[in-house]
C-alpha cells in the first residue's frame, strides 16, 4: 500500500466485523494507527491483530451514553485525537413500522444514528484544531426504501442528512464529512436480514443478482471507498455521498 495514512490516527466504530473491520484493516495497511471500537471484546481483539502492532481497542457500546462517557475521554487522552473517523456501527431491525415495538425502534436508531452524536460530542472538539475526515455509513436505503425495513431505512436517510449538516459545520475547521452508501455487502448484518426473510437462500440469491455487476459486494469493496474519502485525494470532497452498490440504483427494476 502507499502509506498515505502514515502518522494518522483513525477511529473506527463497529470495527469487530463486516464493513468496520474491513475499513480498519485497510486504513492500517496504508499506515494509520487504528483505534477499533466495538462491543465484543474477543472479536475486537481478533480484528486488531490484523491491523498491526499499533492498533488499539475500546470495547464498549457506542450507542450507550454511559459507555461513551466512561471510555472515550480516556481513549482520547491515551491515544490521541483522530485525523479520521469512520462510523461503521450498525444493525438491521426488520419489520414494517406498525410491527415494531418502541424498544426495537429505539434500538435501531440508537445504534445507527445516535451513536454518531454520542461519539462526536467528544471526537469533534478534538478534531477542530487539526481538521480531518469523517466518513459515515449510509446505504442504498438512504435513497430508496426496502419493504419490511422501516426503522433501518429511516436511520439511513437520517445519516445522509446528518452528514450534510456536519459537513457545513466542519468546513471552517477543515473537517470533511462524507457518506459511503453501500449496496448489498455480504456481512453478518446483511446475513441477519436474509435470515429474517421467508426464503433466506432466495433473498441472498436475489441480492447477488440485483446489481448490474452481478454479485454482492465485500467489506473490502467498501473499505476502498472509505479510504479514498478519508485521504487527501478527496481534499475537496465534503458533504456528499458515494454509492458503492455495483450499479444497483442505476437501473429501473424489471
Amino acid at each position: 500500500m502507499s502509506g498515505r495514512f502514515d502518522g494518522k490516527i483513525a477511529w473506527v466504530s463497529g470495527a469487530s466485523s463486516g464493513i468496520g473491520r474491513g475499513a480498519a484493516e485497510r486504513l492500517a495497511a496504508e499506515g494509520a494507527t487504528v483505534v477499533l471500537l466495538g462491543r465484543d471484546e474477543a472479536r475486537l481483539a481478533e480484528a486488531a491483530a490484523t491491523c498491526g502492532p499499533t492498533a488499539v481497542t475500546g470495547a464498549f457500546d457506542v450507542a450507550s451514553e454511559a459507555d461513551v462517557e466512561a471510555h472515550v475521554p480516556g481513549l482520547l487522552a491515551e491515544h490521541g485525537a483522530p485525523d479520521i473517523v469512520v462510523h461503521a456501527a450498525g444493525i438491521t431491525v426488520v419489520g414494517a413500522l406498525d410491527a415494531l415495538t418502541p424498544t426495537e425502534w429505539h434500538h435501531q436508531m440508537d445504534v445507527n444514528l445516535t451513536s454518531l452524536y454520542l461519539l462526536n460530542r467528544h471526537l469533534w472538539p478534538a478534531m477542530v484544531p487539526r481538521g480531518g475526515s469523517i466518513v459515515t455509513l449510509g446505504s442504498t436505503a438512504s435513497f430508496a426504501a426496502f419493504p419490511q425495513d422501516a426503522a433501518y431505512v429511516a436511520s439511513k436517510g437520517a445519516i445522509l442528512a446528518l452528514t450534510k449538516a456536519m459537513a457545513l459545520d466542519g468546513g471552517p475547521h477543515g473537517i470533511r464529512v462524507n457518506a459511503v452508501c453501500p449496496g448489498f455487502i455480504l456481512t453478518p448484518n446483511l446475513q441477519g436480514y436474509f435470515d429474517a426473510q421467508d426464503d433466506p437462500a432466495g433473498a441472498a440469491a436475489g441480492a447477488g443478482a440485483a446489481a448490474p455487476l452481478g454479485r454482492m459486494g465485500s467489506p473490502e469493496d467498501i473499505a476502498g471507498a472509505i479510504a479514498f474519502l478519508a485521504s487527501d485525494d478527496a481534499s475537496f470532497v465534503t458533504g456528499t455521498s458515494l454509492l458503492v452498490d455495483g450499479g444497483l440504483l442505476a437501473k429501473v427494476p424489471a
